[in-house]
């Protein structure tokens, strides 16, 4: 299966069929009909391949797997090199699996410029995969920095009021700190000679550097996850984005900072990592805690969702910091098991906007009444957001809190408070929506989930429970992964130690 293009296929596939809706023609009734069409079966396909990728790849090896590469500027020593690691692999899966799922949840909301709202999607999937599985610095960077246009359009065209507003503030918070690493991508080609990022990962940068170069990382990254006081971004952006724009952003996005810090800042700068752990525990107990209590706060559903994504966060950048290998496993579980979970939080009340046209929490109440299949695809969401054992949400935290444990007990302590305030704010949620006596005129004709809504529901139900219920089916996929990445910064910082003792 190495020798079959694989990684390609998954990263243009998409792009072909948003070629392909590109030259659709005929009245708009029936252009709009087949984009959908091509868009859904396009997305499909591109998840099917991902399942033939995560079925062949061998979870004994640290190696990168799938590997394709072809001289691009042979000139410069720069490739197009791609492949994919026990971390990676787990991160493709997840975009593929949501791609589909966006797609089918803006079947009927999206009436306007359909064709031209189902190519941004799809040049959207091949830009994150494509982020995920390269193997060039470059290439990297170039996938990291082009799903800003997508996501740019998709919010700017198809969102609220102050869509404008919100799609600008998400491209220039990104941009600066994309500029940043830029120069520290330059720098490390210069230092290293080389774009390739396994023998990047190999190259000892000096200590100096490395603090420099951790920093540059840092400034984009940082406002990608969002981290506090970089988040401002993120709730304009998820309450003026449409309903599937909202998820790809809290289910992917999102994960690209975690992601990044996970393949370059630990691996490649472990001794700068070691000097600024301290300040990335404090900066992500703020955000547990602080945004928190700001998500209690919320009248919006949206804004509600999108703060507790940044507290969500916080835990992500604990776990990978922590350098333990409970930590950073629970880290990546997080982020995917939050990928399952605040999608459908978003798709929830995607489906209530659709009916109501409003994200007011106190436009709703009492809608078990006349939802109860809603309420309890919600109820499983929400109890998945606040950790309950048995959902996924629960497998993440308490391997990050364990991790924690092992190398600070206070970071841990604090840290859990998070999760009795996600708690909280999800709770009070819920019962204000789904209990109570149905009272508001507006509520009584509401109709509950329709077929299609079910549809998009129910796979993401399944894996919050098969998360929950059988973890190792993804620690396993990780684990040698995560071994080799904390043995190497193990023995890079214990080395650093040595020679300063030694003097």
């Amino acid at each position: 299966m190495n020798y079959f293009p694989i990684l390609t296929l998954l990263i243009f596939a998409p792009l072909a069929g948003a070629l392909f809706i590109l030259a659709i023609r005929g009245e708009q009734e029936v252009v709009n009909r087949n984009a959908r069409h091509v868009a859904i079966w396009t997305s499909s396909a591109v998840f099917l391949l991902s399942l033939m990728l995560w079925a062949g790849f061998d979870n004994t090896t640290a190696d990168f797997q799938f590997v394709e590469q072809w001289q691009w500027m042979p000139a410069f020593n720069i490739a197009y090199h791609v492949g994919v690691d026990g971390i990676s692999v787990l991160f493709v899966l997840l975009t593929t699996l949501l791609t589909p799922i966006c797609i089918l949840a803006s079947w009927e909301s999206i009436q306007e410029r359909v064709k031209e709202y189902m190519i941004a999607f799809l040049v959207l999937e091949t830009m994150m995969v494509g982020m995920f599985v390269a193997l060039d610095i470059f290439v990297f960077y170039i996938f990291f920095e082009a799903v800003l246009l997508p996501m740019f359009l998709i919010i700017g065209v198809w969102g609220g009021p102050r869509r404008v507003y919100a799609a600008f503030k998400l491209f220039l918070y990104t941009l600066l700190g994309s500029v940043l690493m830029l120069v520290a991508v330059l720098a490390m080609y210069v230092d290293a000679g080389t774009a390739d990022i396994p023998t990047l990962l190999t190259h000892d940068f000096p200590a100096t550097m490395q603090t420099w170069l951790w920093l540059a990382f840092f400034a984009s990254f940082a406002v990608k996850m969002p981290m506090w006081p970089v988040h401002t971004w993120l709730p304009d952006a998820h309450v003026e984005a449409p309903t599937a724009g909202s998820v790809i952003l809290a289910g992917v996005l999102l994960k690209f900072g975690g992601y990044g810090f996970l393949r370059f800042s630990l691996p490649m700068f472990p001794l700068a990592t070691m000097d600024f752990t301290p300040l990335i525990y404090s900066l992500s107990i703020i955000a547990v805690i602080y945004t928190s209590l700001v998500a209690l706060a919320q009248e919006d559903m949206k804004k509600l969702i999108a703060y507790s994504s940044v507290a969500h966060m916080g835990f992500v950048t604990i776990g990978t910091f922590t350098q333990t290998v409970q930590g950073v496993e629970g880290a990546i579980y997080q982020m995917l098991s939050h990928g399952i979970v605040s999608a459908a939080l978003f798709l929830i009340v995607g489906v209530v906007y659709d009916r109501i046209h409003s994200r007011e929490i106190d436009m709703y109440g009492g809608l078990v009444h006349r939802m109860p299949v809603y309420a309890l695809a919600f109820m499983v969401f929400m109890l998945a957001s606040v950790g309950l054992p048995g959902t996924g949400g629960f497998v993440g935290e308490f391997l990050v809190l364990l991790g924690a444990f092992q190398v600070n007990p206070w970071v841990a302590a604090l840290a859990s408070t998070g999760v009795i305030l996600g708690a909280v704010y999800m709770l009070y949620l819920y019962r204000r929506i789904i209990f109570g006596q149905l009272t508001k005129e507006h509520l009584m004709k509401i109709t509950d989930l329709s077929g299609r809504e079910i549809m998009v529901f129910a796979p993401l139900a399944v894996l919050v429970l098969w998360m929950g219920v059988y973890p190792s089916s993804f620690l396993d996929v990780m684990h040698v992964s995560v071994n080799n990445l904390i043995d190497r910064v193990e023995t890079a910082q214990a080395a650093s130690q040595a020679l300063l003792a030694g003097r």
